[in-house]
C-alpha cells in the first residue's frame, strides 16, 4: 500500500472507531498514523499534520466521557456505513463477490441490520456467494430475535425456487439447527426434489477446503478467569473461515485475553453434521456502541487449521 494511502487508511479507521464510541481503537490508529508521518521525512507539512492529529486526540480524549455515557444512535449515518463496508472485510481474496458479501456482514456486525440485509438481497442470485448471503439473512433476522420472519425467508425461497433443492436442504438444515438452539423445534418444508435419506450419512471427517456451517464453538482457554475449562459460544455469522461470535456485555471479562492475534489452539467445533477439534486466532474484538447489541462484543475467529 503506498504510503499516503496508508496514512488515509489509518485515519479514516480512526475516525469511524471515534464515531462508534471505539475510543481507545480510535487513539491507537491516530497514534498510529501520528507515528507513520514522523518516521517518513519525505512527507510534506508533516508537522502540520502530526498537529491537526494531536488535536483530534486531545478532542477525543476530552470527550471520553459524555461519549460512553451518552446515548448512541441507532443507525450510522450512510457515510459511516460505506465506510463499514470497506474497511471491516476480512477476505484474503480479490475477488468481488466475497468482499462485497463480508462487507454486508460487517454492517450486520455493528448492528445495522436493515442495510446488510439490504446488502445481502442484492447477492442472492450470484452463483459464489448466494447461499452464503442466504444464511447470513437468516442470521441477521435471528439476531433481531425475529424468528418468524426468519422462517417466513425461508418459506419464499422455498416457493419462489431460487436456489435448488440441494442449496435448500443446507439452508433448511442451518435455520433447524439455529432454532433449536433457542429451544424452537419446527419442521420446515422440503424442496420436492429433496428426499429423506434412507441411511446415516458417512462421517466428513474434517471440512473441506469449502467451510460447513459452524453452529457453536467451544473455546478452552488457556489463560484467563476461565483457564483451563472450555466455555460454549453460539456462531452468529460466517463466511468462509472466518467465524463472528457476539459476546453479551456482562461476560467482557470472559474473553479479556482475546485479543487481535491471540491464537486458540484448542476449538471444539459444532455443525448440524459434524463436530471437529481445529485451531484459530483472533482476527478482531470490537465493542458494538450502537444498534440492537449495543454494549456487546463482536469477536471474529479465523480457522486455521482442522
Amino acid at each position: 500500500m503506498a504510503l499516503k494511502d496508508q496514512i488515509k487508511t489509518l485515519l479514516q479507521e480512526a475516525d469511524l472507531y471515534r464515531h462508534q464510541g471505539l475510543l481507545t481503537e480510535a487513539k491507537t490508529k491516530y497514534l498510529r498514523a501520528a507515528e507513520v508521518i514522523k518516521k517518513n521525512e519525505q512527507i510534506k507539512n508533516r508537522d502540520s499534520l502530526i498537529a491537526a492529529i494531536q488535536k483530534k486526540i486531545a478532542s477525543l480524549e476530552a470527550d471520553t466521557e459524555r461519549v460512553e455515557q451518552g446515548p448512541s444512535s441507532p443507525r450510522l449515518s450512510d457515510k459511516a456505513q460505506d465506510l463499514i463496508q470497506k474497511l471491516f472485510t476480512f477476505a484474503d481474496t480479490d475477488n468481488q463477490e466475497d468482499q462485497a458479501l463480508q462487507g454486508a456482514i460487517a454492517l450486520a456486525k455493528f448492528g445495522q441490520f436493515e442495510r446488510a440485509l439490504e446488502e445481502l438481497g442484492k447477492l442472492l442470485d450470484n452463483p459464489q456467494v448466494g447461499v452464503e448471503a442466504a444464511k447470513n439473512i437468516i442470521n441477521c433476522h435471528l439476531s433481531l430475535s425475529d424468528t418468524e420472519q426468519a422462517v417466513a425467508q425461508y418459506e419464499e425461497w422455498l416457493a419462489n425456487d431460487r436456489f435448488d433443492s440441494s442449496q435448500m436442504e443446507r439452508l433448511r438444515t442451518f435455520l433447524e439447527d439455529n432454532l433449536e438452539k433457542k429451544g424452537i423445534k419446527k419442521s420446515l418444508g422440503h424442496s420436492p426434489a429433496v428426499e429423506e435419506p434412507a441411511e446415516e450419512p458417512q462421517d466428513l471427517g474434517t471440512p473441506d477446503e469449502e467451510f460447513i456451517d459452524i453452529s457453536s464453538i467451544g473455546i478452552t482457554f488457556e489463560e484467563g478467569p476461565s483457564k483451563g475449562s472450555m466455555v460454549e459460544f453460539d456462531v452468529n455469522f460466517q463466511s468462509g473461515n472466518i467465524i463472528s461470535l457476539i459476546i453479551p456485555s456482562q461476560d467482557k471479562a470472559m474473553i479479556e485475553t482475546l485479543d487481535t492475534g491471540h491464537k486458540l489452539n484448542d476449538i471444539q467445533f459444532y455443525s448440524p453434521i459434524a463436530i471437529f477439534k481445529g485451531k484459530g486466532i483472533v482476527s478482531s474484538k470490537t465493542q458494538i456502541k450502537s444498534g440492537p447489541k449495543q454494549g456487546d462484543f463482536c469477536l471474529d475467529i479465523k480457522i486455521t487449521s482442522t
